[in-house]
């Protein structure tokens, strides 16, 4: 099984998952601030030009909550309450991340941190969303141990995957703010699978670029060269 990654949120929740489960798996370090995303063999893999992917021998899937759900239903590891209901629930919560907790927070982070200007209106409309999704995390968490109950489940790991970066969503403070959240973001990262799946780049020693020069900047937001035309 071959694992295409970076360090970013998404890729970090399927290391997670491969270390929690013991799935015996190949790390390939995907450097975007290089442009090894737009290589035509990693290409042909993810057409989207992003990380993760996993090939698992003829088996190709992209997308990082794709993965999971492909991992868990493989395994039968970390699916949460094995019922209709239970999967109702597993399925609702995993997209309101991926449609909601990753776009507004990638979103605030870009107009914040990366963007050629600052934006007023951009920067508190994905700041505004990104707290209005968070706050929703919190609320659940309140309910229960973890996001579907008392099972730690591939949900839990996708929120895992963003929370533990609210600091720079939304500034330093916020995450203490949801409490809720702050103590499933420290539990997990307590876990020897967190502390794994973290330091899988260590591996490739200097594989991925630091530096957020001219050429990274050509890499991670192409789409800035259509102003200069």
């Amino acid at each position: 099984m071959k694992f295409y990654y970076n360090t970013a949120p998404n890729p970090m929740k399927v290391a997670l998952f491969l270390e929690e489960a013991g799935i015996e798996y190949e790390p390939i370090p995907i450097d975007s601030r290089q442009g090894a995303q737009f290589n035509p063999d990693y290409l042909a893999i993810n057409p989207n030009a992003k990380s993760p992917s996993l090939v698992d021998g003829d088996i190709t899937v992209f997308d990082s909550n794709a993965i999971l759900l492909y991992l868990g239903e493989k395994s039968g590891k970390f699916m949460g309450n094995d019922t209709s209901t239970g999967r109702g629930q597993l399925y609702s919560w995993l997209m309101f991340v991926a449609t909601g907790i990753g776009p507004y927070s990638g979103q605030a982070v870009h107009f914040q941190h990366h963007a050629s200007e600052k934006i007023p209106y951009a920067i508190n409309r994905y700041v505004f969303e990104a707290e209005r999704h968070y706050n929703i995390l919190d609320d659940q968490l309140s309910k229960a141990q973890y996001m579907l109950g008392e099972q730690y489940s591939i949900v839990d790991m996708c929120v895992w995957g963003w929370a533990r970066m609210l600091p720079l969503v939304l500034g330093e403070g916020e995450l203490e703010k949801r409490s809720n959240l702050k103590r499933l973001v420290d539990e997990i990262n307590a876990r020897p699978a967190a502390e794994r799946a973290l330091t899988i780049k260590d591996r490739h020693g200097h594989a991925f670029k630091t530096e957020m020069d001219a050429q990274a900047l050509k890499f991670m937001f192409p789409q800035n060269a259509r102003l200069s035309n």
